[in-house]
């Protein structure tokens, strides 16, 4: 039996700092070195904190948590101690205990940053948004030494990102090794779209605190914005691995394996999150979403119920529900909305949860036949929308003008065969909800042909070629185009093909990008991936643009959130079609929604003869085909061609008069062949 005490106390304290210092980097033998302090000192409360963080590191909440029961009773007021007891609680599942021994820590040490962070996990995990919020935000609030970070701070959170950028540079000009403050000047990058500023600057922050769990989670984040999945679930696997039970990261990494295509490895850990955390509302909203884009339609129904009985105002299930489209709500499900939905003047809910509501409401109450209540439903949750997610036409305008003057037939005359000659991607541009689900989904029942997403390189690409900043708001691109060379424009092509291998899974030769938003660069795509196919799905202006205005997207498309902006971007869209057709005749194939609903078959076989496929019998039974669908439209699809959608606009024609007018012309002229 060891002799008690045998080691001086600076002994103990060198041995303990450096079995601390283990933790992280290597929990076992950060183990045995607590194990062999406490074989000299039983009582020694600072390495059976270590032990139980490396057994709870390593998996064995329960046993971590025997071992610090008995330090958290000797040494109640000791914080990194109780700390330590609240994070095994919440690794064995005993999530209200967890929250109750962080609330008392916090009420004794409210300055305890790491507390305020393992709360906000916590209740997160319970499924408290509100509550987890307040959390991280006094964790950061905590965590900064300069009190211009904390204003800087508050002023993000409430948007001010102009403000809160320059109290930030204020700080590193002082200390330019703040990790705190390199990483809120990250964050503020990631919200104005200046990504690669973000993952240079959480390089370099993750360089000076390679424990800044936070930095580490926004660097994912970035990556995920670049399309860099592996390397985004690589750093998550270095958190997990630090906090292997945390929900915060298991959701992120099902999400980012969402994000990548893989939908069925995210499964079991939405599962496994589900299991330990079974009140987690949005942990059953991602399941559903996932379970939907895999097919399992009445799993979907089951989970996105599960979280409305867990939070009866998450406005997301709601709608998750109704944009399953093929979906029809019960009268209790009807008032249970409308019980959610605030007067129109009250400001007080959460303004997602509220518009969700409501294009939820409009749903139900369209399948009703309740007309007139259905559109003031759509028309006050986008004008929620509108309120909160700006959209200026004026941009767009301009943006497309620059299009048709700077990228004219002698500029493609002048670069024929330039460019990455692949073969590879097939584009189906246009405007959303004309169709280009329902062409990926023929396509991608084709042998040779992957159906993957709406993919952002392209537009990442002509990002990165405008170089905005806030004093060249309007960037360089597309004029920058002429001032590419060969090997340039070659290179950009081989960057694209190289950029979305991530998401081919198939081994087959041509893959499928059905960003709708691409028409704004099919010059852009011309020229560097000059045999590639481009399908333009178009729809009657009506008919389209109604379908967008009670479609609620989860990010982008702003123009959709009023009529007359609606009907604007649609002549717009239609100007620069017009356009390339003009510059570049023949290059892009036209699909009429009409004519594929009239003529099936026909249309069919003409798309395929232009992608270069032979005709496959299996392209008519497309609703047959399974195969993840991340869209609005994938329970449409999985039926024979949806002809219900072609004339349902005229049941809200008396509300239409304001995108007939800024139609205008366009509406007399469709379609256009």
């Amino acid at each position: 039996m060891a002799t008690q005490h045998s080691a001086s106390p600076a002994a103990l304290t060198e041995a303990t700092r450096a079995a601390a210092r283990l933790l992280f980097e290597d929990p076992s033998a950060a183990g045995r070195a607590a194990r062999q302090i406490l074989e000299d000192y039983p009582e020694a409360d600072a390495a059976r904190r270590i032990l139980a963080g490396s057994l709870r590191l390593r998996g064995r909440a329960d046993d971590a948590l025997a071992v610090i029961e008995t330090a958290a009773a000797r040494q109640a007021d000791n914080p990194d101690v109780a700390h330590e007891y609240a994070l095994c609680l919440g690794a064995a599942g005993r999530v209200d205990a967890a929250i109750e021994a962080l609330e008392t820590l916090l009420a004794k040490n409210e300055r305890h940053a790491p507390a305020w962070q393992s709360l906000g996990d916590q209740l997160a995990a319970k499924g408290d948004e509100d509550g987890s919020r307040r959390a991280y935000d006094r964790h950061l609030e905590t965590s900064v030494r300069y009190p211009e970070l904390a204003e800087a701070l508050k002023l993000f959170r409430d948007g001010k990102v102009a403000k809160a950028e320059s109290l930030v540079r204020n700080v590193l000009r002082k200390d330019a090794l703040d990790t705190g403050a390199i990483r809120l000047l990250a964050a503020i990058a990631i919200r104005i779209g200046k990504i690669d500023d973000a993952l240079h600057l959480l390089e370099r922050c993750l360089e000076l605190a390679p424990h800044f769990h936070l930095a580490r989670q926004n660097y994912a984040t970035a990556l995920v914005r670049r399309q860099r999945y592996d390397e985004a679930l690589a750093e998550l696997e270095t958190l997990l691995r630090a906090e292997p039970g945390n929900p915060t990261y298991r959701l992120m990494k099902s999400s980012f394996l969402v994000q990548k295509g893989e939908h069925e490895p995210a499964l079991p850990i939405l599962e496994a999150i589900l299991e330990d955390y079974p009140d987690q509302s949005n942990a059953h909203m991602n399941y559903g979403h996932t379970l939907k884009a895999v097919g399992r339609v009445d799993e979907a129904i089951a989970a996105y119920r599960r979280a409305i009985e867990l939070r009866p105002a998450i406005g997301e299930a709601y709608w998750s529900l109704a944009n399953l489209k093929t979906f029809r709500f019960s009268d209790a499900d009807v008032e249970r909305m409308r019980a959610e939905i605030l007067p129109e003047h009250d400001d007080s809910g959460d303004p997602d949860d509220q518009a969700h509501l409501l294009f939820a409401l409009g749903k139900a109450l369209e399948d009703r036949g309740d007309f007139d209540e259905a559109f003031a439903c759509y028309e006050r949750g986008n004008a929620i929308r509108g309120k909160h997610h700006r959209h200026n036409a004026k941009i767009h305008i301009f943006d497309t003008a620059r299009q048709i003057k700077a990228l004219t037939k002698a500029f493609f005359a002048e670069r024929a065969g330039w460019g990455c000659p692949a073969r590879d991607a097939i584009f189906v541009v246009g405007l959303p909800r004309a169709g280009s689900t329902l062409i990926e989904q023929i396509l991608s029942s084709h042998s040779q042909v992957e159906g993957t997403s709406e993919l952002p390189d392209i537009i990442a690409i002509s990002r990165k070629l405008a170089g905005k900043s806030r004093k060249h708001p309007a960037g360089d691109y597309p004029e920058i185009l002429a001032n590419l060379s060969e090997h340039d424009v070659r290179e950009l092509g081989e960057g694209y093909i190289a950029s979305t291998r991530v998401q081919r899974h198939e081994g087959v030769p041509f893959f499928i990008d059905k960003m709708p938003n691409n028409y704004q660069h099919i010059g852009l795509i011309h020229l560097i991936l000059p045999n590639a196919r481009i399908v333009d799905a178009r729809r009657h202006p009506m008919a389209g643009c109604f379908s967008n205005f009670k479609q609620l997207f989860a990010q982008g498309q702003t123009f959709t959130y009023s009529l007359t902006d609606l009907g604007y971007y649609y002549r717009d869209y239609v100007k620069l079609m017009d356009h390339w057709d003009d510059v570049l005749p023949g290059r892009v194939h036209r699909v009429q929604y009409e004519n594929m609903v009239a003529d099936t078959e026909t249309e069919i076989r003409a798309l395929l003869d232009y992608c270069g496929l032979p005709f496959e019998e299996q392209c008519l039974r497309f609703y047959e085909t399974k195969r993840a669908i991340r869209t609005p439209s994938s329970e449409q699809v999985r039926r024979p061609v949806y002809r219900e959608g072609v004339e349902q606009w005229r049941n809200f024609e008396a509300h239409l008069e304001p995108l007939k007018k800024a139609l205008g012309p366009v509406l007399e002229r469709y379609p256009i062949e």
